[in-house]
């Protein structure tokens, strides 16, 4: 079923917040804040409600953000957000002597903005070295499992995860503000991701072009860079052909991966010439902020586990995610109208690339096309209600 959430809000608190909770924050004393998330697209992407939150909470504060340089398309253009700073984790490419000039020049940067707080979201010790080397009076990280006595030395506050799968990653993010005292409202918690004007005008540019209209077609992006996460191509094609035969209008992407686009070639190949007329190839062809732009003109989105997914979810686009062995609890569509699609296995959620490690994965390819089907009309029902 469609996700739902509760929007109450507790009215049983006192005023005066942060002087009834222990080791609470007041916000008001923060002029700085920097939050680290050095991970992929999808997981940066679900790091952008702490920034919202802390912005909420502490209107007055420049906030900052560190992410590795390529993934830094998640975050520009965030409301919130003051400076956005990267590193580049290419050090193969680059060399180490040159990646470690570089990073220590982006540290004194860093250190120069004389941060009041250090907000850390994974359990990576580079953010411990960084959280003593910018010298904060306050920061913030996962507790991990059996903590080293110099990685609770790093912060002055450690906030518990639930393991297992059994917390969404926004939620598990947003447990570093709640740790100080910081409850983020319903508006906050939602995914965030700034498109910008250039990448909208070349997206209705070329949806213009190709005579699609915005808002009347479906987005599909089989691909992921992991593809023991992807649906076989004979069920796209079968799904894709059941679309297309009502007279569905479908637009498919894929990253520019010579992989992923063959996957895309090797799906349309398998339909009819007369439905493969209502399937657009997109393949390769644009961005991640006019991906987002291209998504938040689609009816639906359906995709697998990825980071075109979650962009789906930021822009406001209702979702059919299909999952195998990654969480879906975990990583599932986060506050939109959505569906997730999964086997019966009970294996799963196993973490693992493919069955036995062998790169294919059967909860995926056991998922027939008409289960898929029925999620994306009762998604689209739900909409239009």
């Amino acid at each position: 079923m469609p996700t739902e959430f509760r929007t109450e809000a507790r009215t049983d608190l006192p005023d005066d917040l942060f002087a009834y909770l222990p080791d609470a924050i007041d916000p008001a004393l923060f002029k700085r804040a920097l939050v680290i998330k050095l991970r992929h697209h999808g997981d940066v992407l679900l790091a952008t409600p702490v920034l919202s939150a802390l912005k909420e909470a502490a209107p007055q504060c420049e906030i900052d953000a560190l992410v590795f340089a390529d993934t830094a398309a998640m975050l520009a253009g965030h409301p919130a957000l003051m400076q956005l700073h990267t590193l580049d984790r290419n050090w193969k490419k680059q060399g180490t002597r040159k990646q470690l000039a570089g990073e220590w020049n982006a540290f004194w940067k860093l250190r120069a903005r004389h941060y009041d707080i250090v907000i850390h979201l994974t359990d990576h010790p580079r953010g411990a070295w960084l959280a003593r080397f910018l010298g904060a009076r306050w920061s913030v990280a996962p507790q991990r499992a059996k903590p080293a006595k110099w990685w609770k030395k790093s912060f002055s506050h450690l906030y518990k995860t639930v393991g297992g799968g059994r917390r969404h990653t926004v939620d598990t993010h947003l447990d570093a503000l709640r740790r100080i005292g910081i409850r983020p409202s319903y508006e906050a918690r939602k995914l965030c991701l700034v498109p910008g004007a250039d990448a909208q005008t070349c997206v209705d540019t070329r949806l213009a072009e190709l005579g699609v209209e915005a808002g009347r077609f479906i987005h599909f992006h089989p691909a992921s860079r992991w593809f023991f996460k992807c649906w076989p191509v004979e069920q796209c094609a079968d799904l894709l052909g059941a679309l297309a035969a009502r007279g569905e209008q479908i637009v498919l992407t894929a990253a520019p991966d010579e992989r992923e686009k063959k996957m895309v070639d090797a799906i349309l190949a398998l339909l009819e010439p007369s439905l493969r007329a209502r399937a657009i190839n997109l393949a390769g062809q644009f961005s991640l902020k006019e991906l987002a732009a291209l998504t938040s003109r689609a009816r639906i989105f359906i995709g697998v586990d990825s980071a075109p997914m979650h962009i789906a979810a930021a822009v406001g686009t209702p979702c059919v995610a299909l999952f195998g062995p990654s969480g879906d609890k975990e990583w599932g569509p986060w506050m939109v109208p959505s569906e997730i699609v999964t086997s019966n296995h009970s294996c799963r959620p196993c973490g693992f690339d493919g069955c036995g490690g062998g790169k294919v994965s059967e909860c995926l390819t056991t998922i027939p096309a008409n289960r898929v089907l029925a999620a994306v009309d009762r998604v689209l029902g739900s909409v239009a209600r």
